[in-house]
């Protein structure tokens, strides 16, 4: 069954909470398009012939921290950044503004890591999804090193036939990888993320990730995640068991011009 969306909650009661408040009329859009989201993939869950209810992940790069925040008090527990710069800015934010959010929402780095940037995003981030190379699971673990909990891992996956493109492992260096990441004493493995080639069928690209997916879980079984769809595609990510959605523009809007 799918889960009912998380209680909002709301900082008209509170004064000193209303500093990263969003316009009404930015709040009422973005409720509306969530609830449209929301209702695809309830549809694409129940097409599917799943009970279990993929998790959201609302990408809120290039947008303000006040669209966050209403976010968070619509009851969204899960977004998604892919700038170190920007997450450590909304971190900050948060912290100053609004401490009540620094545990809910949790802040999934979807983006490619720099070498030099991998401490920082351990540092700020709950999840990283964007996990492409061996050499990166020192850098994080050492960033991770002061957390409560483990840092969450997902491993990317290129889909691209020649390793162009948009990121990620090829299947050859998964295990490898992932191996890492479970020695290291400050990470956790979660499972697999990959993005659709640009240009290529969704259904297809999927169609292998699943694959690779199942090749993937027969070595570590622990790692049952995976992330994969967006805007455009999350039905076809649904079909073939993501269970995390990575949606941006068909809640938020088109991306505003980065800075």
């Amino acid at each position: 069954m799918m889960q009912p969306p998380t209680p909002s909650r709301t900082a008209d009661s509170d004064p000193s909470r209303r500093g990263l408040d969003a316009s009404p009329a930015r709040r009422a859009e973005l409720q509306a398009n969530l609830e449209r989201v929301r209702d695809r993939i309830a549809a694409a869950t129940s097409a599917a012939g799943r009970d279990d209810a993929p998790t959201l992940v609302v990408v809120t790069k290039f947008f303000p921290v006040t669209d966050l925040v209403a976010l968070a008090d619509l009851g969204v527990v899960d977004v998604g950044e892919n700038r170190e710069q920007e997450l450590v800015e909304k971190v900050d934010a948060l912290r100053a503004e609004r401490p009540d959010l620094i545990v809910s929402p949790r802040r999934h780095f979807i983006g490619q890591i720099q070498s030099k940037k991998a401490r920082r995003i351990a540092r700020h981030a709950d999840v990283v999804q964007s996990l492409d190379r061996l050499k990166l699971v020192p850098l994080l673990d050492a960033g991770a090193a002061d957390r409560e909990n483990p840092l969450d891992i997902f491993v990317q996956v290129a889909l691209e036939r020649d390793g162009s493109g948009r990121g990620g492992a090829q299947e050859a260096e998964l295990h490898e990888v992932a191996a890492a990441v479970e020695q290291a004493p400050h990470l956790r493995l979660c499972g697999l993320m990959a993005v659709a080639p640009l240009g290529e069928e969704p259904a297809a690209a999927f169609s292998r990730l699943a694959h690779v997916r199942q090749d993937f879980l027969a070595n570590f079984p622990q790692a049952t995640s995976l992330s994969a769809g967006m805007s455009g595609d999350l039905e076809d990510a649904v079909k073939i068991g993501a269970t995390h959605l990575r949606v941006g523009s068909a809640i938020l809007g088109s991306r505003p011009l980065a800075g």
